[in-house]
């Protein structure tokens, strides 16, 4: 998913009638796009900004059941997530879905009884479906015991506590990897690449015109079937249509801070209830994600902003149960992201649908809304399903619970190498284990680079554990195409560190620039861009409410434009 690539899937699709195109680069759609190639059928897929930009980046990094889903009694939700979880610890992605501890501290005694019934249940249902891959048994702690497990808690703050499993990812990267494992079996995959309207015959969609936002340049793509897996952006795609949509999507903002692993000791997670939702501290490497809130949002879906008082709620909640209070000098990143909720008679978003909607609203365009990240796989395959019904003659049924995304082979035998990974590499096993859980079986596409280049095995200056390596290949091999998308979905680093990647950013462009085939003035550009949009997000996050955050951050620039002149449009 290189440069090449990307220009040689946007000819394709020009050229030739597609089966299935997928608008939206998030998880869902990068899910009906595997479902469907796996399939047989043959795929384009357009983004109109990077990969997995909005909230497919942006969420609290979980891959769970929704334990709170359960005192709603939706158990059929929390069963297919849970089977969902099993199948990508187990076999679908080993190497970037990790299992991780949670306390569920509680503050009255008699509380433990319905609590433990809860987890007890939730234990239950990950048992009754199809998971390859058990994890441990939740477990009652008294008050002692779950302050050895989480020393800084407040002793008065909670009578005692339950331990039970969940697992996490990078969300990003993750997106990515689905898109990459649906690239490697025929799938033209482009971002940067915006439909801004359907291609029409009478009442049936044909296709979609796009517009390569790098160039300027716009294509005609034809595809026998659309697929909206656009996320918030759902209600404004139906508008392309005369507004004959059949989904409405309410925005629902969550916000999470970051902080350094030190400032709250402790050798698992945590997860509290607050009055609107649950708050969860989550061990994130060398650092805790801290979050999240729940409040409407209908500003801009591009770049939603976090205010001060988004972040002295999760300080505010979080301090209620620690020893030593969190400052606002301790938060190092800050990200917030909008989750897609099917609209309902509640004027409160935490209680609109998590469940997904398949619609039909016109013949040749099909959208799909709602869900959780956690069953992309269910909601990508039930949107394939209604493109089948449109199609002419027989598909075959879904095999994505069986296709493992790349990097997922061998990952467990080299998992088992690591430490003569590292003897044979020169790098010290750290940096291996963070290759593998990062790449998992293409650590040898990285391994390669840094023979070629020694310099690469180095850590970009400012970036923590991101190696030069990566950096390259992110723009080589995983479709970066500007700066931001290095610093801010490839790799972390732009909230993973305190400047928020400032240090690191002119070093990274300057290694990407060679793929990408900049020139000096648009290294200079990409980096101006990339510290605007910082400060913007900073300056934001100064400000007291949505309607002045958003007002400050929609100054900053979104895309990068080329150095070299755009390119006529031109009919195809």
């Amino acid at each position: 998913m290189g440069p090449d690539e990307r220009a040689e899937a946007l000819a394709h699709m020009a050229d030739n009638e597609l089966d299935v195109l997928v608008v939206g680069g998030g998880i869902v759609g990068a899910g009906v796009a595997l479902d469907a190639v796996s399939r047989g059928l043959s795929v384009g897929l357009i983004e109109a900004r990077d990969f997995a930009a909005g909230t497919s980046s942006r969420s609290s990094k979980l891959i769970h059941g929704g334990l709170r889903y359960l005192e709603q009694l939706d158990f059929e939700l929390v069963r297919e997530a849970l089977t969902e979880r099993g199948l990508l610890l187990g076999r679908l992605a080993p190497h970037l879905v990790r299992p991780v501890p949670f306390l569920f501290p509680f503050q009255k005694h008699w509380e433990r009884g319905y609590i433990g019934a809860g987890v007890t249940l939730y234990d239950i249902l990950a048992l009754t479906g199809r998971s390859t891959r058990g994890l441990p048994a939740h477990r009652h702690l008294s008050r002692s015991g779950a302050l050895r497990v989480f020393p800084a808690l407040r002793r008065d703050a909670f009578a005692g506590a339950i331990q039970y499993w969940d697992a996490q990812v990078d969300d990003a990267r993750y997106v990515l990897m689905v898109l990459r494992t649906a690239a490697t079996y025929g799938a033209r995959i482009a971002s940067r690449a915006q439909a801004v309207g359907f291609l029409r015959e009478g009442e049936h969609v044909t296709g979609a015109r796009v517009q390569d936002l790098e160039t300027g340049h716009e294509i005609d793509v034809r595809a026998q079937q659309v697929v909206n897996a656009a996320g918030v952006w759902t209600d404004d795609i139906q508008e392309m249509v005369g507004g004959r949509g059949q989904i409405h999507v309410s925005a629902s903002k969550g916000i999470h801070l970051v902080v350094p692993r030190d400032r709250i000791q402790a050798s698992s997670g945590m997860i509290l209830r607050t009055e609107k939702s649950v708050l969860f501290v989550i061990p994130w490497g060398r650092h805790w994600i801290i979050g999240t809130t729940d409040t409407p949002w209908n500003l801009d879906k591009a770049h939603p902003a976090a205010s001060r008082a988004d972040i002295d709620y999760v300080l505010d909640h979080i301090n209620a149960v620690l020893r030593v209070p969190l400052t606002r000098d301790d938060v190092e990143g800050v990200y917030a992201g909008l989750r897609p909720l099917l609209s309902g008679e509640s004027d409160e978003t935490s209680k609109l649908s998590r469940e997904h909607t398949v619609a039909h609203p016109v013949p040749g365009l099909v959208l799909i809304a709602g869900g959780k990240y956690t069953t992309y796989r269910v909601m990508a395959k039930d949107a394939v399903d209604a493109v089948v019904h449109g199609l002419d003659g027989k598909i075959p049924e879904s095999v994505t619970d069986r296709v493992p995304l790349v990097g997922a082979d061998g990952f467990a035998a080299l998992w088992n190498q690591r430490h003569t990974i590292a003897r044979d590499a020169g790098l010290h096993v750290s940096r291996v284990v963070h290759l593998l859980r990062r790449y998992g079986s293409l650590i040898d596409d990285l391994l390669e680079l840094m023979r070629e280049r020694p310099d690469l095995k180095e850590p970009v200056t400012g970036s923590g554990d991101y190696l030069r390596a990566e950096i390259v290949y992110a723009a080589t091999s995983e479709g970066a195409r500007h700066l931001d998308d290095v610093l801010s979905r490839r790799t972390r680093i732009s909230f993973e560190t305190w400047d928020r990647g400032i240090a690191a950013a002119e070093e990274a462009a300057e290694l990407i620039a060679e793929p990408l085939g900049w020139n000096e003035e648009q290294i200079k550009r990409e980096v101006e861009y990339y510290r605007k949009r910082i400060e913007a997000e900073r300056a934001a996050q100064e400000q007291e409410n949505d309607h002045e955050a958003d007002a400050v951050q929609h100054g900053a620039p979104d895309i990068v434009p080329e150095a070299t002149p755009k390119l006529p449009q031109v009919k195809s």
